[in-house]
């Protein structure tokens, strides 16, 4: 790939020696409002229901909350993307700048987004504060320890972990099987190291050893409750029911067994109160929760959305990964869940990832390839079906315009959009924030103001073996699910003991249809294989995982971290 794709993003030319600005030296350079005053002036909120942390960012607390429960829900979008690729599509990005872009135009609006995950932040991902002039700010908050929530919520889950091995030292009067205790520790970073260990080693006074390991804090299933939680005590009441571990005859031991499920909430209490922050442009942004969509669900926080939608008349949220993965959970978990209706989608798309889809190499990405990008679109095709047939929900593509694309590129791409009557809007937010996207907003508000009326992929009377059937086949193109005796029983117990309801959480790879990371465009006919499943007893969801995802990722060969520094008292390195 070129390394001049900002420059290219931009379609700016540069003197000699001249730099482009990093995504972290333009955050650096905005002219932020005291977050007091954005929310009185932007959202009405006065200072007594704030509990700012600094300057710039405020928690907006939760008695204030319950007071906005009559006034009527703005209008929700959904930003979507294809399945994500090494060229990037930018769909953070766009969701901060269609926030932009509706504010821009004299509309009411609040973007809701996850916090970031440190394991991305020094990994290879990065940092989920958007990029370009379509940030959220202050954006090295946002990146790093922000408010404290992912510590509370790491904090509450590791509580529990201890009481755990604490009751099995001091008598183990419930009778808990070490071998089968269900709960992890969690750490908010990449380390593969941690994946499998061994603890209580050291002697009677340590414990008593056993396999244990840790998951990624995004991946822990109080993350999910966080998110899916819609007060203190609907919070503390699915914390009870976390499953963390069976007897030997197989009876399921629960947090509220341990009487962990008080003081967890008591670490949460603060954090669930939403974060309230702004965009480049002094526009308020929730920023809250951040599951991992491969791994859970991959939404904000309920609480979140639900004040945005009392506070404004359009929300703009994203769910994670591709429409596939990200938006099913977006609407068979969280929607279900909550009530919450989205009115419209943007789907999210580059020409180079399109080009990527088609196998097109990265390196030759800025070259017309007319063969690739046709290949490719298929990808985007089936997003845009799964969208509009699948969920049934009005949908705009947005392709983030490079400066090497083509028109002959994006000719194309309209072509084939318009054959499923979908209109294609180019944005340039990265390069121009709001006004880069009014071309975008515009069409979402037409799209706001069409009838609709959103499907889920399944009904909750459906068995859960049918329920992942639903999912493998009409959203990822499936030919079947397999699943070996000890999983399907699995189940088929799960089922039996009254879990049926519950909707089922996909924990799969996000770069394909597939199971299969390598396998691009828009595979069919493919095998969806569940290797493990887990019970979310607490966040009222089955975890059904598939392929060879993982719950802790490993840190790449050359990491993140390796640019990011602090010096002369500022922070470098962070994109």
């Amino acid at each position: 790939m070129s390394e001049n794709w900002k420059q290219e993003l931009l379609g700016l030319t540069l003197t000699s020696g001249e730099a482009m600005p990093s995504d972290i030296e333009i955050a650096q350079q905005a002219k932020m409002m005291r977050i007091a005053d954005v929310a009185r002036d932007k959202l009405g909120i006065s200072d007594e229901y704030l509990e700012p942390y600094g300057h710039y960012k405020a928690k907006v607390s939760l008695p204030y909350l319950e007071t906005l429960k009559n006034r009527p829900n703005g209008k929700l979008i959904l930003v979507t993307a294809i399945n994500p690729t090494p060229a990037g599509e930018g769909k953070t990005t766009t969701t901060v700048g269609l926030g932009d872009a509706l504010n821009y135009l004299g509309k009411k609006a609040i973007i809701c987004l996850r916090e970031p995950s440190l394991g991305p932040v020094f990994g290879v991902k990065g940092g989920a504060a958007g990029g370009g002039y379509a940030q959220i700010v202050p954006m090295e908050d946002i990146n790093l320890h922000f408010t404290g929530d992912f510590n509370a919520i790491a904090l509450a889950n590791n509580l529990l972990a201890a009481l755990i091995d604490n009751h099995i030292f001091h008598g183990n009067t419930l009778g808990i099987d070490s071998r089968r205790i269900q709960w992890k520790r969690v750490v908010d970073m990449n380390d593969r190291a941690l994946r499998h260990i061994t603890n209580g080693l050291g002697g009677p006074g340590n414990g008593y050893p056993r396999e244990d390991g840790f998951d990624i804090v995004v991946a822990s299933e109080v993350m999910a409750i966080f998110c899916l939680a819609t007060s203190l005590d609907d919070l503390k009441e699915r914390l009870s029911n976390i499953v963390v571990a069976y007897t030997r005859d197989l009876k399921p031991i629960f947090a509220k067994d341990l009487n962990a499920h008080g003081a967890m909430t008591v670490l949460l209490k603060d954090a669930l109160a939403p974060n309230l922050v702004q965009t480049l442009e002094n526009n308020p942004a929730f920023v809250h929760g951040g599951p991992f969509a491969n791994i859970a669900h991959g939404c904000n926080s309920v609480i979140a959305t639900q004040a945005a939608l009392k506070l404004a008349d359009y929300v703009v949220t994203e769910a994670g990964f591709g429409a596939d993965l990200g938006a099913e959970k977006f609407i068979d978990i969280k929607c279900r869940k909550s009530g919450l209706r989205p009115s419209a989608a943007v789907i999210v798309v580059t020409v180079r990832a399109m080009k990527y889809h088609g196998n097109a190499e990265l390196t030759e990405l800025t070259k017309e390839n007319l063969v690739a990008l046709e290949k490719g679109l298929v990808n985007l095709e089936r997003h845009v079906e799964n969208i509009t047939k699948v969920y049934q929900i009005p949908c705009v593509v947005s392709i983030n315009q490079f400066l090497s694309d083509t028109p002959a590129e994006i000719d194309l791409i309209k072509k084939r959009m318009e054959s499923l009557g979908v209109k294609v809007v180019i944005a340039s937010h990265w390069a121009h924030g709001g006004k880069g996207a009014k071309d975008l907003a515009e069409e979402v508000i037409k799209l706001c103001d069409t009838p609709s009326q959103m499907q889920f992929v399944y009904d909750e009377s459906d068995s859960l073996w049918d329920k992942i059937n639903h999912i493998a086949k009409k959203v990822y193109r499936a030919s079947e699910v397999t699943a070996d005796s000890k999983i399907r029983a699995q189940i088929q117990d799960l089922q039996e003991k009254g879990y049926g309801n519950y909707p089922v959480c996909v924990a799969k790879t996000q770069s394909s249809f597939s199971t299969d990371a390598k396998l691009r465009g828009a595979p069919n006919n493919h095998v969806i294989n569940i290797r493990e499943v887990r019970l979310a007893a607490g966040a009222q969801f089955i975890v059904m995982v598939c392929g060879d995802i993982m719950t802790m990722p490993g840190l790449p060969k050359i990491p993140s971290a390796d640019k990011i520094d602090l010096i002369d008292g500022k922070v470098v390195g962070l994109f």
